[in-house]
């Protein structure tokens, strides 16, 4: 990656951390005020708990992106949580199956090992 790309890496994942927390304060309200199942409030809870935290994890760890390693592991994370939530989301308010959870998960794993790895390379 070069100096440019690293730039806009940083600053993606600044920006995507923001909006998945911003995000999760949405989906958290939505799950307590809107008419849903129970498991369809619970997947929209799991949902926004995830985008939460990965919300916070992305931007306070944007710097990172200025190396090649960590950012491929910040991108990994915005991939997974955008996988993982989204899917969630998705059965909850258009019933629609699951599919891709189980891929941003493992997504999500990846990105954290890879940032793990480039904690030790630094």
């Amino acid at each position: 990656m070069r100096t440019g790309e690293r730039t806009i890496t940083i600053r993606l994942a600044g920006f995507a951390g923001g909006l998945f927390a911003a995000c999760a304060v949405a989906l958290s309200a939505y799950a307590m005020h809107a008419t849903l199942e129970p498991h369809a409030r619970e997947q929209v809870i799991i949902a926004a708990t995830f985008a939460f935290g990965h919300g916070i994890a992305l931007a306070a760890l944007a710097r990172h992106g200025a190396h090649w390693l960590g950012a491929v592991s910040l991108m990994a994370l915005l991939a997974g949580v955008l996988l993982f939530s989204g899917s969630l989301v998705g059965a909850a308010v258009a019933h629609g199956p699951t599919t891709f959870a189980p891929l941003g998960g493992m997504i999500t794993i990846a990105g954290w090992l890879l940032f793990a790895a480039h904690c030790l390379r630094r």
